[in-house]
């Protein structure tokens, strides 16, 4: 499907290139329940800034890509 460079050039182009959990959830149009198992069993990547996870933009699409 491309490499992440093209993706990341055409996908979820309204979003920063950090984004929160919430943001994770409409990105992948699922429930915040899921949201926080992927990125708490690390099959989505992301960071954790005080209570708060930020996921970078590009992790979720090598998530979707399956180039992770």
């Amino acid at each position: 499907m491309g490499n992440i460079k093209e993706n990341y050039d055409l996908m979820f182009t309204s979003y920063p290139d950090l984004v929160n959990i919430v943001q994770l959830k409409e990105m992948l149009g699922i429930g915040i329940t899921l949201a926080y198992r992927l990125v708490k069993n690390k099959t989505i990547p992301a960071l954790k800034v005080g209570r708060e996870y930020k996921i970078p933009k590009r992790n979720i699409i090598c998530y979707l890509t399956n180039q992770n």
